[in-house]
């Protein structure tokens, strides 16, 4: 089943591009691999606010991190022109806007991830990963993420 066929199983629309919020591109090629900027959760067309811990529960960040993929897969796309193309999920950066006795980073993350993994399968999908809880994210988003792919 190719790459579009499943998201379309999935019920999934791609995004086009975000426009950046600051001084960078939302995605650089170097051969093989493709470096995602980070992508901010979006519910409804806006930043999807708040603090892990604190105002948002694991499961509502697990479905902010669902979101933030959906975002990446959409810039990919932009990038590389067909999702098809993609080789690998290599690395999956996850920072997630929590509180300090907040421990469940890795578990809202796994939204990202888990997605990934059924859009691409098991071979594609699978990634290197590391989510960090932080102080603070641009304009309060609950959570950021970042990905590199290489594509074949």
């Amino acid at each position: 089943m190719s790459v579009y066929d499943q998201l379309k199983a999935l019920n999934i629309e791609l995004p086009p591009v975000a426009v950046p919020a600051a001084a960078y591109v939302p995605f650089v090629q170097s051969g093989n691999l493709v470096f995602l900027s980070g992508h901010i959760a979006k519910k409804d067309g806006k930043v999807w606010a708040g603090q892990l811990g604190k105002n948002i529960t694991t499961v509502e960040g697990q479905q902010a991190a669902r979101a933030v993929a959906i975002d990446l897969m959409g810039t990919l796309h932009a990038a590389v022109g067909d999702l098809n193309k993609v080789k690998r999920i290599v690395k999956v950066m996850s920072l997630v806007n929590s509180t300090g006795d907040f421990t469940e980073q890795h578990l809202v993350t796994n939204g990202c991830s888990e997605l990934l993994g059924q859009v691409f399968g098991p071979q594609v999908g699978a990634h290197a990963r590391s989510a960090f809880g932080v102080a603070q994210i641009p304009m309060g988003a609950c959570v950021e993420i970042e990905m590199i792919a290489e594509i074949g």
